[in-house]
């Protein structure tokens, strides 16, 4: 199977044990095993006793984990697999929200692998953390099936999501300034854009980057990570729902509720802001 030909970059592992130490590098070839070593001193020793110049002969690097950074050499070329195993994720979270990874259907990795045009083991490892977050389940010896969701899930993520972002902003509306509102103004209009288009990937993303700019103004970092992991799974497709084009109506009058939230927050009117949050939670997309 090819790696990194299909739109993502290989992951660059290689081998070990090539150019290391020669066996006997402290004294050339036929050294007995009993011999005495000498006190240590600035140099190096074989390949068991390495020894970092002006070290006690104590200290051995394999017993040591207070070592500076500096001994370790550097990388000869960067570390892709992390990079490669995000952009993975990346794209099977967008598929999840189209609909291209549909509820009920069991994937395998080397599968979506060949897909990508990568191994299987990013594939695998991402698959894992959809696990984690919900949105797929193990099949031992298949793959990974995605999770079929229906009605009531969807209404329970709403009213989790309600239950800690409307006392949250309402408690902003008090003491964030109009101008800090304003700012947002950018995102905001983003998502319409975003919904006029009628891509549920799309509008996904700039969904989520406005609800997070707005947390953000709270400065818990710990509300925004699980605001945002709920609000995710919020946008994975129900059962049977027709994703794309045909929910373009719906998408835009959920993005025309960021404008007029704004509008409400800048005016400081604390009844609109908390009627347009109940109504925005209430018909989440």
């Amino acid at each position: 199977m090819r790696q990194g030909t299909k739109g993502f970059a290989g992951t660059g592992d290689t081998g070990t044990g090539q150019g290391g130490p020669a066996a006997g590098a402290d004294g050339g070839a036929g050294t007995g095993a009993g011999r005495v070593r000498a006190p240590a001193r600035s140099g190096t020793r074989g390949r068991e006793g390495d020894a970092v110049p002006g070290r006690d002969d104590a200290v051995r690097g394999e017993h040591t984990h207070s070592e500076p950074a500096a001994v370790l050499p550097r990388p000869r070329t960067p570390v892709q697999r992390s990079s490669v195993r995000g952009q993975v994720l990346a794209a099977l979270r967008t598929a999840l929200v189209t609909g291209d990874l549909r509820p009920g259907v069991v994937y395998s990795a080397p599968v979506l692998a060949e897909r990508f045009g990568v191994s299987a083991t990013p594939v695998r490892e991402a698959m894992q953390q959809l696990a984690l977050e919900g949105a797929v389940e193990v099949v031992p010896n298949r793959g990974f099936r995605v999770v079929e969701r229906g009605d009531r899930e969807l209404a329970e993520l709403a009213e989790v999501r309600a239950l800690i972002e409307v006392p949250m902003v309402l408690r902003l509306a008090r003491t964030v300034p109009a101008e800090r509102w304003a700012e947002l103004r950018p995102l905001a209009e983003a998502t319409i854009r975003a919904a006029s288009s009628g891509c549920r990937a799309t509008y996904a993303e700039s969904d989520r980057a406005f609800h997070r700019a707005v947390l953000a103004l709270a400065g818990n970092e710990q509300l925004v990570r699980i605001a945002e992991d709920l609000h995710r799974r919020a946008q994975w497709p129900l059962v049977g729902a027709a994703p794309g084009p045909l929910g373009r109506v719906g998408l835009v009058a959920d993005a025309h509720q960021h404008t007029a939230l704004l509008d409400a927050l800048i005016a400081g009117a604390q009844d609109a802001v908390r009627s347009l949050l109940e109504e925005h939670f209430t018909g989440a997309v």
